[in-house]
């Protein structure tokens, strides 16, 4: 019986218009995307109170931004304070643009079956940083940021990859609330 599907292949008399409908989509995308902003001033970037701590976003994919694949936010932690503990399944670029502290960073065993499963490492490694520095998180790596500074403030920026969420791992638990959220 080899070569039956060469008599098979030929049969059925459905059509589709999928490809045309893929090639206007692509039109119509572009056309949208000249109309994005590719210049984002700091009055148009909100701010957000959340269980990670107050950020102010840069690019994220509800904001009217030519970017379709990366969230960037800005955060400030307080003297001596810490941000929320959290994990996502993406990985995490941080880049410290004033101040001095750590991270703790927790590793985690994941398997995927008939759904995801995690365990977080019992002790973490610690991560020391300062201005000028980068973090960089691995895939599901729960992590939560400190400022060391009992006087002054830092400032991180955080950019995460939305593409684990577009192919179906929507991914973010927060663990940990920051000291000062306010739900």
């Amino acid at each position: 019986m080899p070569y039956e599907e060469a008599q098979r292949w030929k049969k059925g008399n459905k059509q589709s218009s999928h490809y045309k409908q893929l090639m206007a989509a692509g039109e119509k995308a572009q056309e949208q995307a000249e109309s994005l902003l590719k210049v984002v001033k700091p009055e148009d970037m909100p701010w957000e109170n959340t269980p990670q701590g107050r950020i102010k976003w840069l690019v994220n994919e509800k904001m009217p931004v030519r970017v379709s694949t990366v969230d960037l936010y800005m955060q400030e932690i307080p003297p001596g304070g810490r941000s929320g503990k959290h994990r996502h399944m993406s990985e995490e670029f941080i880049f410290v643009l004033e101040g001095k502290g750590h991270d703790l960073h927790w590793d985690a065993e994941a398997e995927i079956k008939d759904k995801y499963y995690w365990k977080l490492a019992e002790t973490p490694s610690r991560w020391e940083w300062e201005e000028g520095d980068a973090i960089c998180v691995p895939v599901n790596t729960a992590h939560q940021h400190f400022n060391d500074d009992p006087s002054k403030p830092c400032r991180i920026v955080c950019a995460t990859n939305r593409m684990y969420r577009y192919v179906g791992y929507p991914d973010l638990v927060q663990i940990e609330a920051a000291p000062d959220y306010k739900p």
